[in-house]
């Protein structure tokens, strides 16, 4: 009783001064979302998929203040990529910085004003699969920006995208408190790339829901901004059709505290979830993927591959859990956690599960935890390697399983240069 009153307290210092939107087609949801927030308050280190990172700092009524982190003469991410770029700055859209989106050649309307309308094709998704989400974990922090959020961007896609989608995220002020929530629906046999990068706000809360139809192609590259005192919050929910592709992965480098969770539902037969991330930590850093994949379809394929270097007592978190209902005969799930600790002081932190129902499947888990070989570093620096670039290059080595997730080359080679750069402003 004392844990229930506990989160119901945070839950009402949270929701202070906040009251829900008075939109249209989506007050339905926002009510629903409510409802749902209630019962469940605010997460807690009490909770079993939250004992490993405290979401003090996410719950708290007010955003903590971040510095704002400026990376100088560096490139922006994906700068060489033919893209339609949607800045938001501290939360909010910056139309100013923005391109035309009718560029992308795909149907793109504002949360903020799409909202005030009776009626909009994101009626059926927003808040849908949030709240298919919320069992058997509860998620309170995706609930929170369900009912609350008035910024994001709804995306639907009816053939192939002219142009990637890329959203970028500017952190402008100390204390900003930002939450984004984005609704992208692929139609059958459409394809769509979107980008993300930036830290967003001193505090993020996001939340992305992606309605794959069959045949549909998805394919989602995030690289979360440098900040060093930022504290992000992100979920991503997706429902996988027959035959359709997934493809999602994060690059994180420093954040004072990061919790990227992932629920994936592979409703039709034949299809595929493809989920990685790499993440970079130095001192205080704390970087948690929780990830929930249930294949419901025959013949699905997913795949789960994290990788983690922590240095100076940053600390790496990986919870991933393949769920195999009944009948989804002839499954295919992989899942790798793995982290390299630079030293003594980091630690890593995992929880890789599987549950199956069905007969009649191939699905595997690891995860492991090590320094870098020894043997390897010394035959490098016996042929003519400094010591610093023969760790970086074992590095990189490490984390290439995760990067190969990208499809295409050219962003996947923009993500190596990224990290090459990060070894070398941090050589040990």
């Amino acid at each position: 009783m004392a844990v229930l009153a506990a989160k119901a307290n945070a839950l009402t210092a949270r929701l202070e001064g906040m009251s829900l939107p008075k939109d249209g087609w989506s007050a339905p949801a926002r009510k629903e979302a409510l409802a749902r927030l209630t019962e469940m308050g605010l997460p807690s280190k009490r909770d079993e998929y939250w004992r490993y990172t405290d979401p003090s700092t996410l719950t708290a009524s007010q955003a903590a203040k971040a510095a704002v982190f400026h990376a100088g003469d560096e490139p922006p991410v994906f700068d060489g990529v033919d893209r339609v770029k949607l800045v938001f700055v501290d939360g909010v859209f910056d139309p100013s910085q923005s391109d035309d989106p009718v560029l992308a050649g795909v149907e793109i309307t504002h949360l903020s004003d799409a909202g005030r309308a009776d009626i909009h094709w994101a009626r059926d998704l927003y808040g849908v699969l949030e709240a298919r989400g919320q069992n058997p974990v509860p998620r309170a922090l995706a609930a929170l920006n369900t009912a609350f959020s008035t910024q994001g961007l709804l995306i639907r896609a009816t053939a192939k995208a002219a142009r990637p989608i890329s959203l970028i995220y500017i952190h402008d002020s100390e204390g900003s408190d930002a939450m984004l929530h984005h609704c992208i629906k692929v139609e059958s046999g459409a394809e769509l790339t979107v980008l993300e990068n930036g830290p967003a706000a001193a505090r993020i809360n996001q939340v992305m829901e992606v309605d794959l139809a069959d045949g549909a192609r998805f394919h989602h590259i995030r690289a979360q901004g440098r900040d060093h005192e930022r504290r992000a919050v992100t979920h991503i929910f997706a429902r996988v059709g027959a035959g359709a592709l997934f493809k999602s992965f994060t690059l994180t480098a420093n954040g004072q505290m990061t919790r990227n969770e992932a629920v994936i539902e592979l409703i039709g037969d034949d299809g595929q979830a493809h989920i990685a991330g790499a993440a970079l930590g130095d001192g205080v850093f704390h970087h948690d993927d929780t990830i929930f994949i249930t294949h419901a379809g025959e013949r699905c394929e997913s795949r789960q591959v994290f990788k983690k270097v922590l240095k100076n007592g940053a600390v790496g978190v990986f919870q991933g859990k393949i769920l195999v209902k009944q009948g989804a005969q002839k499954t295919d799930g992989y899942q790798i956690s793995q982290s390299l600790l630079l030293d003594d002081d980091s630690q890593f932190l995992a929880k890789p599960e599987l549950e199956i129902y069905a007969d009649d499947v191939k699905c595997s888990h690891g995860s492991t935890s090590g320094a870098i070989d020894d043997t390897a570093l010394f035959y490098l620096q016996s042929r003519g390697v400094p010591k610093s670039t023969a760790q970086s290059l074992l590095v990189l080595a490490f984390l290439a399983e995760a990067i190969t997730e990208i499809e295409d080359e050219a962003i996947g080679d923009d993500i190596r240069s990224r990290l090459d750069g990060w070894l070398n402003r941090h050589e040990r």
